[in-house]
């Protein structure tokens, strides 16, 4: 009985450390790409032309969405603590919450979703990644979500394209998801494009196709950061904590 004991909280462990590990990242990309395309369709051109008629660029000419997420009932401390567990939880990296103040009721985030979009175009092939900056305003009865990105973080490919020279091998000789320090291969090279300079909000852009696609992504991951605080300031990470133990 005793050993069928241990066995059975052993098991429990790990179910909730399963839950916990499953949720310990917002969204992975391949997930974000479904959920993007079952809001907006596959249309990238399209569906960012259709978003761009609804968002305008803050006074940094950055992409900045804002939400307050309401809970009524719940004190400034409550929510606090279901927002700090989880951030935690969610981002792994411990220098990704760069503010985390208790008495001020706020919690910055800086976290980066590496190659969101991977575009092969005739001659280069790109891929994109957003670092966005999610802060967390705190009060009684309520939580302030604003989401902020300025730019898509590059690697660019420049021999990685449908008509690029192959080796012996048929592989092309560059390789986009490269550590950002490898300067081994000169034909790589990193950039920064900014939103605002790229379509839909510039029509005539050479980055057309990867920069539809950036921001339909963009905008769905802002959507899914939304749900995810908001389910976490209802039900909590894993669904048990509350006051009842």
């Amino acid at each position: 009985m005793m050993k069928q004991a241990k066995l059975w909280m052993l098991a429990a462990i790990l179910s909730v450390c399963g839950v916990m590990s499953a949720q310990a990242q917002v969204m992975k990309p391949a997930d974000l790409e479904k959920y993007a395309k079952e809001r907006y369709g596959d249309k990238w051109l399209d569906a960012a032309k259709n978003l761009a008629q609804g968002l305008t660029l803050d006074k940094n000419e950055s992409l900045t969405y804002q939400q307050v997420v309401q809970a009524p009932g719940k004190t400034k401390q409550q929510l606090y603590v279901a927002l700090n567990y989880w951030a935690t939880a969610t981002f792994k990296d411990h220098q990704a919450i760069t503010l985390n103040d208790k008495e001020l009721g706020c919690i910055i985030i800086s976290s980066t979703i590496p190659n969101i979009v991977e575009h092969i175009g005739t001659l280069n092939k790109y891929s994109v990644s957003i670092t966005p900056v999610i802060r967390l305003d705190i009060k009684d009865g309520r939580v302030r979500v604003t989401y902020t990105v300025q730019n898509y973080d590059i690697l660019a490919d420049i021999s990685g394209g449908w008509l690029s020279p192959v080796d012996k091998d048929k592989k092309t000789y560059g390789d986009s998801k490269r550590k950002a320090d490898d300067k081994t291969n000169a034909k790589l090279y990193d950039e920064q494009w900014e939103i605002a300079k790229h379509y839909p909000f510039v029509e005539k852009d050479s980055q057309k196709r990867t920069c539809a696609k950036a921001l339909v992504m963009t905008h769905a991951y802002s959507n899914a950061i939304i749900d995810k605080v908001e389910e976490a300031l209802k039900s909590g990470l894993v669904g048990n904590e509350d006051d009842d133990w």
